[in-house]
């Protein structure tokens, strides 16, 4: 079985601007990410984002804007030599609609358990919302609770 490191994207991949992020001049990856994703990777992990894109939803923005968005973070990545193993997304939001895969739901994390035969027990999620970590707990997978665009550097370290 594999192990993962689950992360959110807006807060702990990308910079947390406290509004939808999805043009690509309002996207800006934190600091650490291209060296923790390394790290990560280093030590086994596959690298995963799990992340509430619910401004879909509302119809802010479309599918395709934050598939652009994504494209955009994956060529960096590339550029840098790392990668995401897989990017999952939930469009909905409880304002418009009820579903299972957005956070604190779990089915985004399901669907990479299963897919991806990882052991739960042995991965981790670093999320900026306690909704991130209820997600991660339900799923059988330890989450960890950051602040917004703090870094997660030193916690990949801490991995074993």
């Amino acid at each position: 079985m594999n192990k993962a490191l689950f992360l959110d994207r807006d807060g702990v991949i990308n910079r947390e601007r406290g509004k939808y992020t999805y043009r690509s001049g309002d996207f800006e990856i934190l600091p650490d990410v291209i060296e923790a994703l390394r790290l990560a990777k280093e030590k086994g992990y596959l690298v995963i984002g799990i992340s509430n894109q619910g401004g879909i939803a509302k119809g802010l923005f479309s599918k395709e804007d934050v598939e652009r968005l994504h494209l955009k973070l994956n060529e960096i990545l590339h550029e840098n030599g790392v990668f995401l193993d897989e990017l999952y997304y939930c469009p909905h939001h409880d304002e418009v609609g009820k579903c299972i895969c957005r956070k604190p739901d779990v089915l985004m994390l399901e669907k990479a358990i299963a897919r991806f035969n990882i052991d739960s027990q042995s991965s981790v999620m670093i999320g900026d919302s306690q909704r991130d970590v209820e997600a991660a707990e339900k799923a059988g997978v330890r989450g960890v609770l950051v602040e917004s665009n703090a870094g997660i550097l030193d916690i990949v370290k801490g991995l074993e």
